[in-house]
């Protein structure tokens, strides 16, 4: 996965999850956040997140980037992205996110994200690998053994989540949280399923696993000032911008294919097909789908349908 990642993107890439990644993923019992904002709000200036719509004569489709998780105060839902979603009767998002995600989740990781047993995570390190492992988890304050039943992948996974949520950032405060709140009695979507979000990770070879992982160890103390640069872009609007932070973190092609262009692509096709059925409909995805080459918009437009910006 990450042969040719160099480590210096590692953190970009970890920090890319929260933009382009499953939506699940902060989905843990994970410790505290502790607030600690690097680019605080009030310093951006605010332009407003990018919104697009698609639409034929009986058919609007609003399509908006989230961040899956967001440091308290960070004001975005206002102006026209507020009144996109009070004007949709359906709200589209990744997966399902409900009361029942949990437990689902659970069984899920249990399935796909252990190890087999009698075999640890740590076991499966060279000498190397190990020392750079524990020196991270020192860092974060977890001990070395707190990850030993997991896939190399989902350790990295938490690896690079976890100084986002010990240093300010929090699930409850991301785009779809607040989305959801705001949007009681409309009907709720999902363009995936939870195992397909999780099988993006888990179909990948060890070996690149284990490179994940310890690339995101090496980079622990860079992930969190890259996903506030990044979130700094989203909030002006700047999607452009936002395209060159994440393609900093994405020279490992086969990577970049699962986790965004091939996704893209399915989307594309799902809302051409929307189209066909009359409504409003605001449909809330990663911020990296709808951002450079291959986006979701590029991908509808060599269909022959025209995205305009709204916001």
């Amino acid at each position: 996965m990450h042969n040719a990642l160099r480590p210096i993107t590692l953190a970009t890439f970890a920090a890319a999850l929260f933009l382009s990644g499953p939506a699940c993923a902060h989905q843990q019992s994970l410790p505290s956040p502790v607030p600690d904002v690097q680019v605080p709000a009030e310093e951006v200036e605010l332009g407003g997140p990018a919104l697009w719509k698609l639409a034929d004569e009986d058919t609007t489709i609003y399509l908006f980037g989230t961040v899956h998780a967001l440091p308290n105060g960070v004001e975005w839902f206002n102006g026209p992205v507020a009144d996109a979603l009070t004007q949709s009767d359906e709200v589209v998002t990744e997966i399902i996110m409900d009361e029942t995600m949990p437990a689902k989740m659970q069984a899920l990781v249990a399935e796909k994200g252990l190890l087999p047993q009698g075999t640890t995570l740590t076991s499966l390190m060279d000498e190397q690998q190990l020392a750079s492992y524990e020196a991270a988890m020192g860092k974060l304050g977890v001990p070395a053994q707190a990850f030993a039943p997991l896939e190399p992948w989902y350790a990295g996974m938490m690896v690079s989540m976890l100084p986002l949520l010990q240093q300010g950032y929090s699930p409850d405060q991301g785009v779809e949280a607040v989305l959801l709140k705001n949007a009681d009695g409309k009907t709720k979507q999902a363009l995936e399923t939870l195992e397909k979000q999780i099988n993006v990770f888990d179909t990948l070879p060890q070996q690149s696993q284990m490179r994940f992982l310890i690339d995101a160890a090496d980079n622990v103390d860079k992930i969190k000032q890259k996903l506030d640069a990044m979130v700094a872009e989203w909030l002006e609007g700047d999607a452009d911008a936002l395209a060159v932070l994440m393609n900093e973190g994405m020279d490992d092609k086969t990577l970049a294919d699962a986790l965004l262009y091939q996704r893209n692509r399915e989307w594309a096709q799902w809302l051409e097909e929307r189209l066909a059925t009359p409504g409003a409909v605001f449909v809330a995805v990663g911020a990296g789908h709808l951002a450079g080459e291959q986006s979701v918009q590029e991908w509808l437009e060599g269909r022959g349908l025209e995205v305009t910006r709204v916001q």
